[in-house]
């Protein structure tokens, strides 16, 4: 049977959505302890509600579309990802790896310029890699690791990360976001990153100057020896490499498992049975994650098919009359739509082709609705606490994701930059001719 709510949307669609706000956000709220309600039970349980409605469906069809949500392409690509961070991660660490980086760091790093380090080195990976859940496990330990030895706050060490994964993620010609927003608007990847660039470099040194002014000097004084044994840095050193050479994340993080393990038996510090167990190790600590993102494709995708999505697509196209409030429009539309999903790109993607229709009626140039597409869609999925962006950081340190959200610097003020872009017209741009003739003036 045809879905009847499509073409208007329907706002009851989105309670699955509520349900989960309620239980995970307001029992924390209520309780004070975010801890309370477990992600996984509370997203379960929003699933179990969005299976539950549209009654004119049998029970076989929405299971069905569940299962199509929960293994969509970039739900299975970003679990495999997270498994393969997992074991990469855990290898690392059991050489002591992350022990000797850390220490690395503190011997050479201005001790008050530590967090500012871990944001800069995560834009470049990110920026590299094109992926900013690849960055945020391969940086979060250690983030952790700094914090640990210095009293840094655990969540402004990971806030930094999760900002600095979203700059890359934002920016790289090979993350799926830019893929998405380019392809949807028929433009080219490069006059796209230069509009991007020209809006995001000043909340990217604001954010820098902000991590080292409210970093607290007296819990960053350090006494005592750090030792290290650079080798052990050597599987950090060789993913940051491989990533800033632009290789496929999968085959970065697989990389790192191989280095890292045959420097662990080389060193003693397990046999090649003890780097299976660590891999396996690794690959149980994101268990719960991937998971919890699988039912989240599948809720997201029960939204979608009961008008969930379409009712918030014509509520901010209805709202729209000129040129700027066009534009606001598309960054509100792409952005309702990422707090709908949780998936920057899956949202880039559903947006797109409406924002495209939007930006023709309007005048709008292509470029520029590339870039607002993909600068809002990586603002909102660098703060939801229910992203995968945010849950993999506070996951790694074992706190909430609530924890971190006040530090969250750069999303927040790459949303704000995009608004002022928006109203100031900034930056100015040739005429949109062909695809050989666009460039920013």
């Amino acid at each position: 049977m045809a879905n009847k709510n499509l073409k208007k949307g329907n706002p009851l669609a989105l309670l699955p959505l509520g349900v989960f706000l309620l239980l995970f956000i307001g029992t924390g709220i209520i309780t004070k302890d975010f801890y309370k309600m477990p992600v996984i039970v509370a997203f379960t349980i929003s699933a179990a509600v969005a299976l539950l409605m549209n009654r004119e469906e049998n029970m076989e069809k929405k299971v069905e579309v569940f299962c199509k949500g929960a293994g969509e392409t970039n739900v299975i690509l970003m679990i495999v990802i997270l498994i393969l961070a997992g074991a990469f991660g855990q290898v690392a660490k059991e050489i002591g790896g992350v022990e000797s980086t850390v220490n690395l760091g503190l011997s050479f790093l201005p001790q008050n310029l530590l967090i500012v380090g871990v944001f800069f080195i995560a834009c470049l990976i990110s920026l590299s890699m094109g992926t900013s859940m690849g960055t945020i496990v391969a940086l979060a330990p250690i983030a952790v690791g700094i914090s640990e030895n210095t009293g840094i706050p655990v969540a402004l060490a990971l806030g930094a990360v999760v900002g600095g994964g979203m700059f890359g993620d934002n920016l790289s010609m090979i993350s799926d976001s830019t893929i998405a927003a380019v392809r949807t608007q028929g433009c080219e990847m490069a006059d796209k990153f230069k509009m991007n660039f020209f809006i995001v470099l000043l909340p990217a040194i604001i954010t820098m100057v902000l991590l080292w002014v409210l970093t607290p000097s007296e819990q960053t004084q350090i006494s005592g020896a750090h030792p290290y044994e650079i080798v052990k840095v050597l599987p950090y050193i060789g993913v940051l490499i491989a990533a800033l050479s632009g290789m496929n994340v999968m085959l970065v993080l697989a990389g790192g498992i191989i280095f890292s393990g045959a420097i662990g038996v080389v060193y003693g510090n397990f046999g090649v049975y003890g780097l299976f167990q660590a891999m396996a190790t690794g690959m149980r600590n994101l268990q719960d994650l991937s998971v919890t993102i699988i039912i989240i494709g599948g809720t997201v995708e029960l939204i979608k098919y009961n008008g969930g999505i379409d009712y918030l697509l014509n509520l901010i196209t209805s709202k729209m009359k000129t040129k700027k409030g066009a534009e606001l429009g598309i960054a509100a539309l792409v952005s309702l739509v990422n707090l709908s999903t949780a998936n920057n790109t899956i949202s880039i993607l559903m947006a797109g082709p409406l924002a495209k229709d939007i930006s023709q009626k309007y005048d709008i140039d292509p470029r520029r609705t590339a870039s607002l597409l993909d600068i809002f869609a990586c603002c909102c999925q660098g703060i939801v606490p229910y992203g995968a962006q945010l849950l993999v950081a506070a996951g790694v340190a074992s706190i909430t994701p609530i924890e971190i959200m006040k530090y969250l610097y750069y999303p927040v003020l790459t949303g704000v930059f995009g608004i002022i872009s928006i109203y100031l017209g900034f930056p100015k741009l040739k005429k949109f001719k062909n695809k050989s003739q666009k460039n920013l003036a």
